[in-house]
């Protein structure tokens, strides 16, 4: 039986959008033993993913607010050693650092197959060229294509557990939300501030989805979040207030709480590729990051930007215009694509 070893570690949005990837590396390898190493807290988000026979946690890190792991963080030789031990006869290096080449060259895998970025070509077997233009799961499927592996399908999937079913099934109760209520997220925050649309701008939305269109505003994120969503959750007079489950929920519990909600309003952030992937509408609000490559896939979402010539500029420096691409975007216009979620749920 063939071992072969995916790595990808980082971030939520990145670890959803490699599941066509690991699925069709599972329809040309039905019997290999495939693992995946990924990050603490990001990883959890496929977690039960069924193409996946064991997930590594590489922990090696704690410099990113959203990717903290439990217990002693370890060292990079440390995975050294565990990969080695493990004796992996090929690796699909997804992430684009020089480091994540070393770490397969140095544990021995023969075949490595990755892009060909960061100086790093040297350290591969097979090399693949990052297309800065394309969406990142394209990006991915090319690394199969380049091993000449057949792609059969793209679109996104999750997994819930039944013990998060459960769970936020408790949630609601507690909350007092019902499974005839109409329900939506509202994700204000992201991983970097100068991705964030402005927080009046969502309290004024947030009081426009319960006072005019009756529905109930839940609130997910890191227990790093709940201090900002404390802020807004009082701003306004409301008919209900938000239900803040901050610190209450874990990623694949937030799984769970966006497949019952009717939409997702929120930044360019991994919280909307995971309702995307449960199946759940979304309203992004794009500024920055390149379109194109991170915007949600699938139907019927409603994805908002500006057409600004400063478009995009990837956060490599700081605003001149004070994230005008973010500004230009209007309160109408969210309220106007609010609209149009809730009448198609209506006509469903």
């Amino acid at each position: 039986m063939s071992k072969i070893l995916i790595v990808r570690y980082r971030f939520i949005g990145d670890m959803i959008l490699t599941i066509p990837f690991i699925r069709n590396l599972r329809y040309a390898n039905p019997d290999a033993e495939i693992d995946m190493l990924v990050s603490p807290n990001s990883g959890e988000v496929i977690e039960d993913c069924p193409y996946i026979n064991n997930f590594i946690y590489f922990d090696t890190t704690r410099k990113h607010k959203y990717e903290k792991g439990k217990g002693n963080k370890k060292s990079f030789w440390y995975y050294v050693s565990l990969l080695k031990k493990n004796k992996y006869d090929k690796v699909y290096i997804l992430k684009r650092s020089l480091s994540s080449a070393l770490l397969c060259y140095l544990c021995g895998i023969k075949e490595r197959i990755g892009y060909d970025t960061e100086g790093r070509g040297f350290l591969l077997t097979k090399k693949v060229k990052y297309d800065t233009e394309k969406s990142e799961s394209e990006c991915f499927l090319d690394v199969l294509k380049a091993d000449n592996i057949e792609i059969k399908d793209k679109y996104l999937e999750n997994w819930i557990n039944k013990e998060s079913e459960e769970k936020v099934r408790e949630l609601f109760r507690e909350n007092n939300i019902t499974s005839e209520d109409s329900k939506a997220v509202v994700c204000v925050t992201a991983s970097n501030p100068d991705k964030m649309w402005d927080i009046d701008n969502f309290a004024q939305i947030i009081e426009y989805i319960i006072n005019t269109k009756n529905i109930k505003v839940i609130f997910i994120g890191a227990p790093c979040d709940k201090e900002v969503y404390d802020k807004i959750q009082y701003r306004n007079p409301l008919k209900t207030k938000p239900v803040n489950l901050c610190n209450k929920v874990t990623i694949k519990d937030s799984l769970a709480v966006l497949k019952q909600c009717d939409f997702i309003l929120g930044n360019d952030s991994g919280t909307l590729h995971m309702a995307a992937s449960v199946g759940t509408k979304v309203i992004g609000l794009y500024g920055p990051m390149p379109f194109e490559k991170w915007k949600v896939t699938g139907d019927g979402h409603i994805l908002l930007k500006s057409n600004i010539n400063c478009m995009p500029c990837s956060l490599k420096k700081k605003c001149p215009r004070n994230k005008l691409c973010l500004k230009n975007i209007t309160a109408d216009e969210v309220k106007h694509a609010i609209d149009i979620v809730t009448k198609e749920k209506q006509k469903a």
